[in-house]
């Protein structure tokens, strides 16, 4: 049977994970907004909503998963959600998730 203590902790990671998956949405608005919306003459890149969202809101939840286990002193599972957020960064860097549009980029002096 559980103990309210296990309980109330469990509680507690859930809203840590909720508040990271929220600040991981809110990281991602900026972004998300000028690639949907920002493009010139109507470009947008579908994969700012189609990967750098989930790549975003994941990364938030283990981030903030990691915090709450290194509170509790779960060092191995820390290490662990640490190692799921640098994953997560690599996918983002390596297939530019949260690039806008082209548009938006400096085209150099001939623009």
């Amino acid at each position: 049977m559980e103990t309210r203590q296990e309980a109330a902790a469990g509680t507690i990671g859930c809203l840590a994970a909720v508040l990271g998956a929220l600040a991981g949405i809110a990281a991602w608005l900026p972004y998300g907004r000028k690639g949907l919306f920002g493009g010139f003459e109507g470009e947008t890149d579908p994969a700012v909503l189609w990967l750098g969202l989930p790549v975003m809101a994941l990364g938030g939840i283990a981030t903030a998963l990691a915090v709450f286990a290194v509170v509790r002193g779960r060092w191995l599972g820390a290490l662990g959600l640490v190692a799921a957020a640098a994953g997560l960064a690599a996918f983002g860097y390596a297939f530019d998730v949260l690039a806008g549009p082209q548009a938006l980029e400096d085209c150099g002096s001939p623009c």
